[in-house]
């Protein structure tokens, strides 16, 4: 769901480029993202990060990772850094990306992120529109050009067209399936949900009774 700008984004944004990093500001920083962080750490992304609820709460739960948000859209990421930026607690370990997450091996080199997250994205569920989805093959391409070998891919949806798709997607990229790395309902699996961390879709949608779909796996 794309968001209408409110008129004080683009000055805040503007007033806040040590937390919001630019797409041009951005492919400047390949292989040097540790700089803009107190301290060395793995460092994980999130593609399409929304209002940020999950990234923020990603932040907070796992101080020792460094996080990146990535957003496209601006009304987005500037209320995601807002929130971070007025939490009660510093976390001096999450910045945002406002720029497209296709292409995202201009952003960072081979191994400098661990681990990506993909929450809810646009499940884009006409044919002619396939090439779109963040799971599609030249995505995954592009994720596995900055992760490590074994690098992990968390993926979560409430869409079932798109999590069908989304596995029939990763086993013809030959990305390597976890035993216990795939969820048709994570809400009704205590075990798992114990270190689960939610997005406002996510808890919108749990809420009403819908399942979540989950696929946590990595590239060889």
């Amino acid at each position: 769901m794309r968001l209408r700008n409110k008129k004080w984004t683009s000055p805040w944004l503007a007033e806040h480029t040590d937390l919001v990093i630019t797409q041009d500001r951005a492919t400047g920083l390949q292989g040097n993202w540790q700089s803009i962080f107190e301290k060395v750490q793995p460092l994980h992304v999130e593609i399409g990060t929304g209002k940020g609820q999950f990234i923020i709460g990603m932040a907070k739960k796992y101080p020792e990772i460094n996080f990146i948000g990535m957003e496209i859209q601006e009304g987005a990421v500037a209320v995601a850094a807002r929130k971070a930026d007025e939490a009660p607690a510093d976390l001096p370990n999450l910045k945002f990306i406002y720029g497209d997450g296709a292409g995202v091996e201009t952003y960072f080199t081979k191994g400098e992120v661990s681990k990506i997250f993909l929450n809810f994205s646009d499940p884009w569920p006409k044919s002619r529109h396939e090439t779109r989805r963040l799971t599609y093959k030249s995505f995954l391409a592009g994720y596995q050009a900055v992760l490590p070998a074994g690098g992990e891919l968390e993926f979560k949806t409430d869409n079932r067209g798109l999590f069908e798709y989304s596995l029939y997607s990763f086993s013809n990229y030959g990305m390597v399936f976890y035993k216990d790395g795939i969820s048709l309902n994570l809400h009704e699996d205590e075990e798992k949900m114990k270190d689960n961390v939610e997005t406002e879709y996510e808890q919108k949608f749990a809420s009403q009774g819908f399942p979540i779909y989950k696929f946590t796996g990595s590239f060889k």
